[in-house]
């Protein structure tokens, strides 16, 4: 799914969540949006000579109520016209620093060329240091979260704010909405970013050769260097190590010891020898800063690319499920694997009520034979359509040989709900001990790879209204 769908079908998907009492979608706004959708998502697969699928189903209903809402409420288009906070950034830092890098030279060393220019080796310096962190972060992954994440959580909000004047339910739609479409957003956004920050560098020192050059056409250049602690030998030793490269790519002129200790101090500057070391510079800015930089601004572009196309929306979620079947789906079914534990009546319809929660209002549950404590996990193939969940008692206290191994086997290469029914416990145990158990519950099945889901079967609505 791409960015522009993902985007339509998440703004309304929040609307609808936080749209409970159906003030500013009605039934008949939803039911009109399902049916046009189905008939566009039908006539686009005929043309195609495809199956139709739920994500063209869930774009085009979603356009619709998109179009309602937009008519009604005037502040609201601009939400669902809304685009990333890189949009703008994308052009125009980088032509701020072209800007940046052509005055810094200029202001740093007027109608001269400095052999250590600060300006110039400091952006070369700069940009090394950049590459090295640039393969730590690559080397270490799991550090890369951080400030880089909140900024790409920032700047993927963009324009995206929550208009005044909007009803409170709609505003609270759009604002759940900026919260999760920023979580979602944020690989594509990180791109995004390297993009810019690359293009923006590269740009930074394009500019500063430029001005080189500029300068040199309607001036002529002295030439020279002074340090305070450097003497004649370090400063061709590191010029040498600098610019050899370009000398030897580009077949640039060199320089001797000789030269470079003739050059010492401003008293002896030449005039006339400039552009020789204006071409060492300019070559060596681009080797070290400009090519490298476009190529990974470059590389950047087309993971942003790749991403956009892809965008990470889960179809598997209770929202999507239940429209999936509005969309012509068959119905989900929610296959139940009871874990040294016994179903009975009452906590059956209590499963039934969960189904229909999480996959929509002709869901049904399958209820498998229970596991003993203990046992090896059965064969269970992912099946379409089925939602596989193992209930557990949370009375038990999880063990990571029975319990843990059991998790692990049953998930591999499918997806897997953990059901964790804490009706034994809620009457006979106070809250603090009771949330206590819950949460080494919860982490317990994340680290086993599945995705736990606190209830109470015989009173399922306690836990969706009071979280433990």
């Amino acid at each position: 799914m791409n960015e522009k769908a993902a985007r339509t079908i998440l703004l309304v998907k929040a609307i609808e969540e936080a749209d409970t009492q159906k003030e500013v979608l009605s039934d008949d706004d939803r039911k009109y949006a399902s049916r046009t959708a189905r008939e566009l998502a039908h006539w686009q697969a005929a043309e195609a000579r495809s199956a139709s699928t739920l994500p063209v189903f869930l774009y085009h209903r979603a356009e619709q109520l998109l179009k309602r809402l937009s008519a009604r409420h005037k502040l609201f288009a601009s939400v669902a016209q809304g685009h990333s906070g890189l949009w703008g950034a994308s052009w125009l830092l980088p032509v701020v620093a072209l800007l940046a890098g052509g005055f810094a030279e200029r202001f740093a060393d007027p109608g001269r060329v400095d052999l250590v220019s600060l300006p110039l080796l400091g952006i070369i310096a700069w940009n090394a240091l950049a590459y090295v962190l640039l393969a730590a972060l690559a080397l270490l992954p799991s550090r890369r979260a951080g400030l880089r994440r909140g900024l790409a959580n920032r700047m993927g909000l963009g324009g995206s704010q929550v208009p005044r004047r909007l009803p409170h339910v709609l505003a609270s739609g759009v604002l759940q909405f900026m919260v999760e479409w920023a979580r979602l957003g944020v690989k594509l956004n990180l791109a995004r970013i390297a993009r810019i920050l690359h293009f923006s560098a590269a740009s930074f020192a394009l500019g500063a050769v430029l001005s080189l050059y500029a300068r040199g056409i309607v001036s002529r250049y002295a030439t020279g260097w002074e340090s305070t602690f450097l003497d004649a030998p370090q400063v061709h030793q590191l010029l040498s190590l600098l610019f050899a490269p370009a000398v030897k790519l580009f077949g640039l002129e060199g320089f001797s010891l000789a030269e470079v200790a003739g050059l010492q101090n401003w008293g002896n500057a030449k005039l006339g020898n400039g552009a020789r070391w204006v071409h060492l510079y300019a070559a060596s800015l681009l080797l070290y800063v400009v090519l490298p930089r476009v190529v990974l601004g470059m590389l950047a572009t087309l993971r942003a690319a790749w991403l956009r196309r892809r965008f990470p929306l889960d179809l598997e979620q209770p929202y999507f499920r239940q429209l999936g079947v509005a969309a012509g789906a068959e119905p989900g079914v929610l296959r139940v694997l009871p874990y040294s534990l016994t179903v009975d009546e009452a906590r059956g319809k209590g499963l039934d009520a969960l189904a229909r929660e999480m996959l929509g209002e002709q869901a049904r549950v399958r209820l498998l034979p229970p596991v003993a404590y203990g046992s090896a996990e059965p064969a269970l193939e992912a099946e379409q359509g089925v939602t596989t969940a193992v209930l557990f008692g949370i009375a038990a206290t999880p063990e990571q040989e029975n319990h843990g191994v059991f998790l692990a086997a049953l998930g591999k290469g499918q997806r897997l709900v953990a059901l964790l029914d804490q009706s034994a416990l809620a009457a006979r145990m106070d809250a603090t001990r009771l949330r206590e158990r819950v949460e080494l519950w919860r982490e317990f099945c994340i680290l086993h790879g599945a995705e736990p889901q606190v209830v109470d079967l015989l009173a399922p609505q306690t836990v969706k209204e009071n979280p433990a």
